[in-house]
């Protein structure tokens, strides 16, 4: 079980000095746009001796590439929305985020409030509406944060800076055994729908053959408990492909695998670096890791899947993707004007968990679960432009065991990025008119085999 990870290795990321790398049980740019290009023809013209320098995020001695959040923002449609006032604001995101201890083996952690104002000075957003939440952990230094905490309250940040940021404090043992981490979902759920969230984004996935069915059955309860308070929750699907967290079997991570979840995966985005104009994403693979997908052996297909090409009697992971490669990664800022890119399916989260945020705004109201709205519009005519499909790349990964092979992306939905990246100018009108609180009021029980 773990908050995916920025695995603190190069050529995929840098670290700012002293951070530990971010767990918690919680491509060169050549190959990039080869890849990209015979998928989509548009992105070879995105390199070459004319293209901007990108923002650096790496260490002294390796650059890095990193998009601002403003070419973010722009690549993903968001952009538009700001400019009409659909910020956020009025809305409430909840982070469950590991609680840190002053120190630890040497390792020094940043204040979550400082990150954020050095975030905003930098890139000229206006201040967080932050809060630590600490009723659960108790953590006598709240305000330190990790790598992940910092990523994920950015991110959500640079695409929703109207919306609340409710820090939630999980005990740090939450990545210390099934029971532990099961139980770390559970409670900050629950004290999401008592905050009154409009979204609880959850950066941590544990597969499913590491818990006990009682304790998938403990955090479905909690997830119902959500879907009737008509608060969406979103969670990354892993970053180890096929295999999910804990390695083989073939197997997909919870609590992205339950139905009532919005499971997010991961691609690498090719868009203008001093722009952010949009030129195509692939499915994100790094060798090791990869954009976690495939089947649940625990839940039945939902009614909202049905009739999808390519799933079967079970639960499909993921339904949706953005950007989790760190060599096209938005950067992330700490205290003292460090540099970092983001990565894993845990930078994908946010960013859905953001555009859900300004859909409910632009609703006015939470609209809950949106998985039946989110097939709904798939399946309808506005597809390619409220999505934009991934239809290159694969989860296959190298493993010490061997290589597992995986599965494909492809076009329309698949087990690698789901219905793809969202354009969020097209997707958030959409989805305040389509999704309807209180739908998909019951679901297969788990525990079915195929």
């Amino acid at each position: 079980m773990h908050l995916n990870e920025i695995p603190w290795q190069r050529p995929h990321a840098a670290r700012p000095p002293g951070r530990r790398s971010r767990r918690w049980p919680w491509l060169a740019a050549t190959t990039l746009t080869a890849c990209l290009a015979a998928a989509y023809p548009a992105a070879a013209t995105t390199a070459g001796p004319t293209a901007a320098r990108p923002l650096d995020c790496g260490p002294l001695d390796y650059f890095i590439q990193c998009y601002t959040p403003r070419a973010y923002e722009v690549a993903y449609g968001d952009a538009p929305l700001l400019s009409r006032g659909i910020d956020g604001r009025g809305e409430t995101v909840v982070l469950p985020e590991l609680a840190e201890p002053p120190s630890s083996h040497g390792l020094v952690y940043t204040d979550i409030r400082q990150d954020l104002t050095t975030f905003d000075g930098k890139f000229g957003l206006p201040a967080a509406k932050l809060r630590v939440v600490n009723s659960i952990a108790r953590s006598k230094t709240p305000d330190l944060a990790g790598t992940e905490e910092v990523e994920d309250a950015e991110i959500v940040h640079a695409i929703a800076p109207g919306a609340a940021l409710d820090v939630v404090l999980v005990p740090e043992d939450a990545e210390s055994g099934g029971a532990n981490f099961a139980g770390a979902i559970t409670n900050a759920i629950k004290e999401g729908v008592a905050l009154n969230a409009a979204v609880v984004s959850i950066s941590a996935s544990g597969g499913e053959h590491s818990l006990t069915p009682a304790e998938v059955a403990r955090m479905n309860t909690v997830l119902e408990q959500a879907r009737d308070e008509h608060v969406t929750v979103v969670a990354s699907s892993g970053d180890t492909g096929a295999i999910s967290d804990q390695g083989p079997p073939r197997q997909v991570s919870l609590p992205a695998s339950d139905p009532l979840v919005l499971a997010v995966g991961g691609t690498t985005l090719d868009a203008t670096w001093a722009t952010g104009a949009y030129h195509g994403e692939m499915a994100w693979n790094a060798g090791t890791e990869a954009s976690g997908g495939g089947y649940s052996s625990l839940f039945r297909r939902p009614s909202y899947q049905e009739s999808i090409p390519r799933i079967g009697r079970m639960r499909g992971v993921p339904d949706v993707a953005a950007d989790a490669d760190s060599s096209t990664a938005m950067a992330l800022t700490f205290t003292g004007g460090a540099l970092s890119p983001a990565q894993g399916t845990s930078a994908a989260t946010p960013l859905w968990a953001a555009v859900t945020a300004l859909a409910d705004q632009q609703a006015g109201q939470h609209l809950g679960l949106i998985n039946p709205a989110v097939y709904a519009i798939a399946r309808s005519p506005a597809y390619h432009r409220a999505f934009r499909d991934v239809a290159a790349g694969g989860n296959s990964v190298i493993w010490p065991t061997g290589v597992y092979v995986g599965y494909t992306a492809g076009p329309g939905w698949d087990p690698v990025t789901g219905w793809g990246s969202p354009d969020a100018r097209y997707l958030v009108p959409l989805l305040a008119r389509t999704a309807c609180s209180g739908c998909e009021k019951s679901h297969e029980p788990f525990g079915s085999q195929p």
